[in-house]
């Protein structure tokens, strides 16, 4: 039963081009002998031709089953599907000649006749198949009759993009959204010089883009942007332009990736430009087959699920269609967060929330022994750098402690690959965050040689626009208060990219070390950019909400905070770095790299948990300096006073 309205569908499809058939063959007579259009004249065709068309049409009929033309979607149908048609009726005519020729040498019909069958055929076909295609195409239904477009109704946009790719936003806009009318075409793609494509007008430039906004805007209508891909950027407007757009109500849209819409395919998935994204350099796209290979049908677990880093790799990898997703945090309102918001977007995904801390050594091996995850992304950790100053003790036991306990239950529970997600601080730190991050990276590196089935890989990079407590949504608290923004130096720079970039890379370096088991260990280095100048970026982000920097907002320089440097690198003075992939490097100590042992790590733990803040901060320098400076194969050694206490 279910298949019936597709038989139905199908039969009324193949129907109507008998139908057709017949009518040409009775025209095409008709043509041939100068009949006139009268029911009289029809009639009397008939009587002659009645056969002759029935059995063109019985003709026609095998021939669309043989070559299925009768699946083709007509809703859908474009210029590649008159291909078909036009074959199919010319065949039918060729083989209808051989036949009439065969039965009475074509005496019956005027010769004449079997030229204008073809043609009255393929057009009524198309005709036809055009106008089921309206009734689905609201475009193509408009530009015949402007009258029924209701165009004041819907949102103006202007697409930007290559043109290939505007041509397909515009084909699938045309059959789903109807809230938006596109007015115009911005590219620059080569030889784009046409002044139309599917009815919609080319625009020269950014300039023109720009003007027809201002008079939309200046005639009460408020308009949108939608960037199809990254050959156009909104930051081709200028961050000054940008905010007086945004100010007056503009929308700036772009086109969902296939991880964001969960792997659906929909083509015209649009979401609003987050402010970090319009802060960014171009997003460095990668094929998504790799990562779909890594993640699809597996078991996925995540810790400090709740937070930036954490959340998002868990939307990425509920896109790619993991088996199920177990969701690790000790923030209850962040884990509660991420948990409804999966749930709703993917609700057939099977999943478990764990509110838990990485540093209960046991709760968190018997969590890891009930998932059994193929795959673990360890993403919790205390990041703040001016606060971990005041508060070694907690930084130890999260970042170096916490990963050392979801090591030690990844590799109990035969966990398959686990990533640990690591900062450019690590790099030559003079801060305890970025020590104790480095010290993570020596115990995941200590791990990397030890026994077990688990492979384990270290994934490092620098700040990412807009996480929970960075620069970005400081400046914006800053600048909505009315200022002044405030920084600690005019020359400090730091490299940047957006969440989702930063995740869609993590999860492109664990894919390309999972693809070579056998291949060279070490910590995998995101390919950043260029570093960017806080005091850039505050300039940037004061224009992109329509306020000019030093005029209406003030921008204030407060010194050097504790711990804090001028620039960040990404690769340490004790490390070499070669090419691993695309936007990857493959950085490797120069010697061999220190094996932080569990005696290490408890003898930091004690310190820790003694409260003594002086004394941990201390000795994570001491142990600091031994995993930058041990031989070949050394074994961190414990500084002497740990060692006889």
């Amino acid at each position: 039963m279910s298949n019936l309205p597709l038989l139905l569908l199908r039969g009324l499809k193949v129907g109507a081009r008998a139908g057709i058939r017949f009518a040409a063959v009775v025209g095409g007579y008709m043509i041939a002998s100068n009949h006139v259009l009268s029911l009289d004249s029809i009639l009397s065709a008939l009587e002659v031709s009645a056969f002759y068309a029935a059995a063109f049409a019985v003709l026609g009929f095998g021939l669309d089953i043989l070559f299925r033309t009768d699946k083709a979607l007509w809703r859908y149908v474009s210029i590649v599907d008159v291909g078909p048609i036009i074959r199919t009726s010319v065949l039918s005519t060729l083989i209808f000649l051989a036949l009439t020729f065969l039965l009475d040498r074509g005496e019956a019909l005027p010769r004449s006749t079997l030229l204008f069958v073809p043609v009255l055929d393929i057009g009524m076909t198309l005709a036809l198949v055009l106008l089921r295609r309206m009734v689905h195409d609201k475009e193509a239904l408009i530009a015949i009759a402007p009258f029924l477009s209701g165009a004041s109704r819907r949102t103006p946009l202007i697409v930007l993009g290559d043109m290939g790719r505007a041509d397909t936003f515009l084909r699938e806009l045309a059959r789903g959204e109807q809230s938006y009318q596109p007015i115009g075409i911005v590219s620059r793609t080569p030889g784009s010089a046409t002044r139309q494509l599917r009815g919609v007008k080319v625009l020269d430039s950014i300039e023109v883009a720009a003007a027809m906004l201002d008079d939309m805007l200046g005639h009460g209508l408020t308009p949108a942007l939608v960037f199809v891909d990254d050959q156009l950027q909104p930051s081709d407007f200028g961050a000054e332009r940008l905010g007086q757009l945004r100010l007056r109500g503009v929308k700036l849209l772009k086109v969902s990736s296939l991880v964001e819409v969960g792997g659906t395919g929909e083509e015209t998935a649009l979401r609003e430009f987050a402010l970090e994204e319009l802060l960014a350099r171009p997003p460095v796209q990668l094929d998504d087959a790799p990562l779909r290979a890594l993640v699809a049908g597996r078991r996925v677990l995540v810790t400090g699920a709740g937070g930036s880093i954490g959340s998002e790799v868990c939307r990425q990898v509920a896109g790619l269609g993991c088996a199920h997703l177990a969701m690790l945090d000790n923030s209850e309102f962040s884990l509660f967060a991420i948990d409804q918001e999966i749930g709703h977007r993917w609700p057939d995904l099977s999943r478990a929330e764990h509110l838990h801390d990485v540093r209960n050594q046991a709760l968190l091996a018997s969590c890891f022994q009930a998932e059994q995850p193929d795959i673990v992304f360890h993403a919790a950790a205390l990041k703040h750098v001016p606060m971990m100053e005041r508060h070694p003790c907690e930084s130890v036991l999260t970042n170096v402690v916490g990963t050392w306990n979801v090591a030690e239950a990844a590799n109990a529970a035969g966990v398959k690959h686990m990533v640990f997600i690591s900062t450019d601080k690590a790099v030559d730190p003079p801060n305890v965050m970025g020590a104790t991050k480095r010290l993570a990276e020596g115990v995941i590196r200590a791990q990397q040689t030890a026994a077990g089935n688990t492979r384990f890989s270290v994934v490092r990079f620098g700040n990412v626009l807009g996480s929970a407590g960075s620069v970005v949504p400081t400046f914006r608290a800053q600048i909505e208060r009315g200022g002044p923004v405030t920084l600690t130096h005019a020359d400090i720079e730091r490299y940047f990219m957006t969440i989702p970039e930063a995740v869609q890379l993590v999860l492109h370096a664990t894919a390309h070390s999972a693809q070579q088991p056998d291949g060279p260990l070490g910590v995998f280095v995101l390919d950043m950019g260029k570093p960017v100048k806080i005091i850039d970026l505050a300039r940037q982000l004061i224009g992109l909400y329509g306020k000019v920097p030093d005029k209406d907002i003030a921008i204030q320089i407060t010194g050097l905070r504790p711990g804090e440097k001028l620039f960040e690198e990404l690769v340490d003075s004790s490390e070499v770095s070669e090419p691993a992939g695309p936007s990857l490097m493959r950085v490797t100590d120069r010697i061999a790299g220190a094996r932080m042992t569990e005696a290490t790590v408890r003898a930091l733990e004690t310190a820790a948990r003694s409260g003594e803040n002086t004394v941990s901060r201390a000795l994570i320098f001491e142990v600091l300096a031994s995993v930058r400076a041990v031989e070949a194969d050394a074994v961190v050694a414990l500084p002497e006073q740990v060692a006889q206490g």
